[in-house]
């Protein structure tokens, strides 16, 4: 059976489409059409199930897709094992610059002790941006807030959203609150004014910065309030309680995004240190057949 064929199979099954899948692959949507064609001719059997708005997998589909990874994976082991795979293997990694500094001082040493000479490119953005270059093919791997339902998040747990001001200000004290916040289509930014909007609070949005260290400043020197995760609280500020009178944000779900169809042992062990560094935070709440996995 053609591997080549397979690999095509389970990216299209786990992208949930064709184009999605050429891009993973870097083919064109004909191209993966033809090779799933193919394979269903070999196979006498319908893989998948086609609408306008959808791909699913049949009753066959879902009997073949999980020896399709078994296979797959044998064949990377076996080119590892023969020496095929290049040196220095190449992981692009897309996180928030704010998770980065919380999760990869203990990652990429772990990391490292096992494959040294594989490459990490981090890549730092905020999550909407970055599910979309892994819906592009540009990533292998993301570390995300989630922002809406997708096809490739894998749930990893959940964290609370706190307001957050300088140790010694207070701005809540007025009657206007000033906000520093992240720019539009940041999840934070929706959580908070949604619910300062709920409590009818008079708000004004005094500055607007993608990068952490442009909200951080303006609310280091107490001139306004912003919203993260406990584990991004910056230095010389403090997490506002209830006694503030503001409103509760709720949580965030955290959620790793995989590169289908992708398989060798540097690349599943950097996931699940990945997911095991997440996981065990104590900010995190993470469901209990996580929290309770040691890699």
């Amino acid at each position: 059976m053609d591997t080549d064929l397979l690999r095509a199979f389970v990216t299209v099954a786990e992208c949930q489409g064709f184009s999605a899948a050429g891009r993973v692959l870097h083919r064109t949507q004909s191209a993966i059409s033809l090779q799933i064609k193919r394979l269903e001719d070999q196979m006498g059997k319908s893989l998948f199930a086609r609408t306008s708005r959808s791909v699913i997998l049949t009753a066959d589909g879902e009997r073949l897709l999980p020896y399709a990874r078994h296979m797959l994976k044998l064949e990377d082991e076996a080119r590892e094992a023969m020496g095929e795979r290049p040196m220095g293997e190449r992981i692009r990694f897309g996180t928030s610059e704010e998770q980065a500094n919380a999760y990869l001082p203990e990652l990429l040493p772990r990391f490292a002790e096992v494959y040294p000479n594989t490459r990490i490119e981090v890549i730092c953005d905020i999550s909407a941006n970055l599910v979309e270059d892994f819906q592009q093919g540009l990533l292998d791997v993301v570390l995300s807030v989630r922002h809406e339902p997708t096809q490739s998040g894998q749930l990893l747990g959940w964290e609370p959203m706190v307001w957050i001001a300088a140790e010694d200000a207070d701005p809540t004290r007025g009657h206007t609150l000033p906000l520093a916040l992240n720019p539009e289509g940041c999840i934070f930014r929706a959580h908070a004014l949604a619910a300062l909007g709920r409590q009818e609070r008079r708000w004004e949005l005094r500055y607007t910065s993608q990068s952490p260290t442009g909200i951080n400043l303006p609310v280091q020197a107490g001139l306004a309030i912003t919203v993260k995760t406990p584990r991004s609280l910056p230095h010389n500020c403090r997490i506002l309680d209830e006694a503030s009178g503001l409103p509760p944000l709720g949580q965030v779900e955290i959620e790793m995004h995989r590169r289908p169809g992708h398989a060798s042992e540097a690349f599943d062990l950097f996931c699940q240190q990945l997911e095991d560094v997440v996981t065990h935070s104590d900010d995190v709440t993470a469901p209990a057949t996580l929290k309770s996995t040691d890699y």
